[in-house]
C-alpha cells in the first residue's frame, strides 16, 4: 500500500488519477483542470467567459464565527479573482457536525453572507445539513464564479518569457497567521507577545482579492499582468514552480528578493517551517509584461499592498532556477507543505495536554 499523506494531492497523483479522467469533451471549456491553475474557464456566450473554482469550506470555530466565515469565503474568492474577471456568484455545500447549534449556524452563515456581499458575490445555490462523521474544519465545499469578457481573463498558462515576476505581501502569510490564531499562548512563550500580535494581524491579509482587483484596473495580458496565481500549498516557491510548469516556461527567482516579514521569520523558525515553502494564502504571484513590472508594483503599493519583483520568466530551455544565499539550484516543487506536519504536531500536543 502507498503511504497516505495529508494535504493537497501531489502533482504526480493529480496527473495519474484526475487529469486523465475529465468526463465529456466540450469545446466551450477554454481552460480545463491543470496543476497550478486556480480556475477553470468556460465560454458561456459569444465573447463572454466564466471562471470557476471549487474548494473545501474551511471553518475553524476557535477563530470566532466572524473571522472563520470571512476566511472561508476569501479562500474561494481569492482563487476565482486570479482570473482577472469580476466576482459574481457562489454555491455553498455545508456538511456540518451534528453538534453545531442553530444559533452558531446562524452566526457562521451571517458572517459568510456579509463577506460575500462585501465582495459583490451573490449566493445562488447550495446544501445545508448536519451529518454524523463530519468534523471541523472541512465542513463541505463551495464553488465561486467570476464573469467577464472572454478576451480579458488570465491564467498561469499565459506567463511569457521576458515577463517580470511579482510577489505580494511576502512568504508564509497563511502559515504564520494560522499558528498565531490557533496557538497564541504557546507561540508567545517562544517568540514573544509582540510577535504573536503582529502574526495574528496577518489573518485579515489572507486574501489576494485586493491585489487582483488592482491588477484588473492596471491592465491584463498585453496591457500588463499576464498571469496570477495564489501561493497556497507549497508556498511561494511551490507556487512559482506551478506557474512555470503551467506556462511551459523557465524562470529565475532571487529568494532574497521575496519579502519576508520579521514576524513570519520568527514564527517559521520557531515552528521549524521553511517560510518559502509554507502555505501562504494572501500572497499573489503575478507575471507582468517587460517594462511594466515597476509600474505594477507601484500600483500595488499605492493600494496599500507590499510587493516586489523577485525574478523573470525565461524560455523553457533556460531552465527553472532559484538563487538562495548566493547559490543557484533548480527550482522544484516541495511536494508536501511543511505547514501540515508542524501544525498537526502542535495540535496533537494541545489535544494530549487537554486530555490529561
Amino acid at each position: 500500500m502507498s503511504e497516505q499523506i495529508t494535504g493537497k494531492a501531489t502533482p504526480e497523483l493529480f496527473e495519474r488519477i484526475i487529469l486523465r479522467r475529465l468526463g465529456a469533451a466540450d469545446p466551450d471549456v477554454l481552460t480545463p483542470p491543470a496543476h497550478g491553475v486556480d480556475v477553470g474557464v468556460v465560454r458561456v456566450a459569444d465573447g463572454v467567459a466564466m471562471a470557476l473554482t471549487t474548494d473545501p469550506v474551511f471553518v475553524v470555530p476557535a477563530y470566532g464565527w466572524e473571522r472563520a466565515a470571512w476566511f472561508a469565503v476569501h479562500i474561494l474568492a481569492s482563487d476565482a479573482c486570479t482570473s482577472g474577471l469580476p466576482l459574481r456568484w457562489i454555491t455553498v455545500d455545508l456538511n456540518l457536525p451534528p453538534g453545531i447549534s442553530d444559533a452558531d449556524l446562524e452566526a457562521l452563515w451571517d458572517g459568510m453572507s456579509r463577506t460575500c456581499a462585501d465582495l459583490g458575490i451573490a449566493v445562488v445555490s447550495g446544501h445545508t445539513a448536519r451529518y454524523d462523521g463530519c468534523a471541523w474544519p472541512m465542513v463541505g465545499g463551495a464553488t465561486c464564479l467570476a464573469l467577464g469578457p472572454a478576451d480579458a481573463y488570465v491564467t498561469p498558462q499565459m506567463a511569457r518569457p521576458g515577463d517580470a515576476v511579482v510577489v505580494t505581501k511576502g512568504a508564509a502569510i497563511e502559515a504564520t497567521a494560522l499558528f498565531a490564531a490557533t496557538f497564541p499562548e504557546r507561540l508567545a512563550a517562544g517568540v514573544g507577545e509582540d510577535v504573536v500580535r503582529a502574526a495574528d494581524a496577518l489573518f485579515e491579509r489572507m486574501t489576494v482579492v485586493p491585489e487582483a482587483v488592482i491588477a484588473r484596473s492596471f491592465g491584463l495580458r498585453d496591457a500588463g499582468v499576464t498571469s496570477m496565481h495564489d501561493a497556497t500549498e507549497g508556498g511561494v516557491l511551490g507556487g512559482l514552480h506551478e506557474v512555470a510548469v503551467a506556462s511551459g516556461t523557465g524562470v529565475r527567482i532571487e529568494v532574497d528578493a521575496i519579502p519576508l516579514r520579521p514576524e513570519v521569520a520568527a514564527v517559521c523558525a520557531h515552528t521549524g517551517m521553511d517560510p518559502y515553502l509554507a502555505i501562504s494564502e494572501g500572497t499573489l504571484i503575478a507575471t507582468v509584461r517587460p517594462g511594466r513590472g515597476d509600474a505594477f508594483v507601484a500600483a500595488l503599493v499605492d493600494g496599500g499592498i507590499d510587493a516586489a519583483i523577485v525574478g523573470e520568466v525565461l524560455p523553457a530551455e533556460e531552465g527553472r532556477t532559484v538563487v538562495r544565499g548566493g547559490d543557484a539550484v533548480p527550482l522544484e516543487h516541495p511536494g508536501l507543505d511543511p505547514f501540515w506536519g508542524a501544525f498537526g504536531a502542535w495540535a496533537a500536543e494541545a489535544a494530549a495536554g487537554a486530555d490529561r
